[in-house]
């Protein structure tokens, strides 16, 4: 059976929801060459809870989940369904595959959901929930994850794991005018991973890549990569996004596992 494609989506800084910039107009494309899907399912590590809990709200909210940005940004709304019926599928899949999940009709979508959204879908005329990061994820549960969830790729549900291919925000640089060279060379080092399809690199990451415990400092804004990367399957073909480097050290690289693309993409 078909899979529609998987995406994980460096979000970067909340003001990304203003500044499009490369990233977003990449990401536009990518909504309109995408199969429309039935529904997007986000894992964000801006929602992480004790075990795992599936957004089942009708009409989610949009979460301004940050402090100290202009007042401009607070009033953004992203007023995309949800999808309850999903929701449900979604629990009951995760909880056949062992991974036990609860349902949350209250809770709405973080900037990690609502941001990228914003070029993805503009018109937020498609359905969205999210499921949440169980605190002890790690890359190996991660994958799991992943494959549990691949099965709603094949009701037309676009999974969408969104982090970022480098957290460092102890060492951001505001007026950057070159990118580090650490942050480059492990950007480089996932993406060869990604693109060979070698899936025992990737999942080893955090523990084998170059300069790795520095571009990820804590690693729950990697491990949505994992996800998308399995919920996609073995075979699946990848595109880059080069959504190039902000502030010096946060990558904006993003990643299409699979095809059936309706148009052509200006990515790599």
């Amino acid at each position: 059976m078909n899979r529609h494609p998987t995406l994980f989506v460096s979000h970067g800084a909340p003001t990304w929801a203003m500044e499009p910039g490369t990233a977003g107009s990449l990401l536009r494309q990518v909504g309109e060459a995408l199969p429309r899907p039935t529904a997007v399912l986000v894992v964000s590590p801006h929602w992480m809870t004790h075990g795992v809990a599936v957004c089942a709200a009708a009409q989610p909210r949009t979460i301004h989940d940050f402090g100290g940005f202009p007042e401009a940004l607070y009033r953004l709304q992203y007023p995309a369904p949800g999808h309850p019926q999903l929701a449900r599928v979604a629990a009951d899949t995760l909880s056949a595959a062992g991974l036990p999940a609860s349902l949350d009709e209250r809770r709405g979508l973080d900037h990690g959901a609502w941001v990228p959204l914003l070029h993805l879908y503009p018109a937020a005329d498609v359905p969205v929930f999210q499921v949440s990061m169980p605190a002890t994820l790690d890359a190996p549960s991660a994958w799991r994850m992943g494959e549990a969830l691949a099965p709603l790729s094949e009701q037309g549900v676009l999974i969408l794991g969104s982090g970022s291919l480098t957290h460092n925000l102890y060492e951001l640089q505001p007026g950057a005018t070159r990118d580090a060279p650490y942050a480059v060379e492990f950007v480089e080092w996932v993406r060869d991973a990604v693109r060979s399809r070698d899936h025992d690199r990737l999942r080893g990451t955090l523990e084998r890549a170059p300069h790795a415990a520095r571009a990820h400092p804590t690693p729950e804004h990697f491990l949505p990569l994992l996800v998308a990367a399995a919920a996609a399957g073995r075979d699946a073909p990848v595109r880059v996004l080069d959504g190039g480097m902000t502030y010096g050290v946060i990558s904006m690289e993003s990643y299409l596992f699979g095809d059936g693309l309706r148009t052509s993409l200006a990515a790599s």
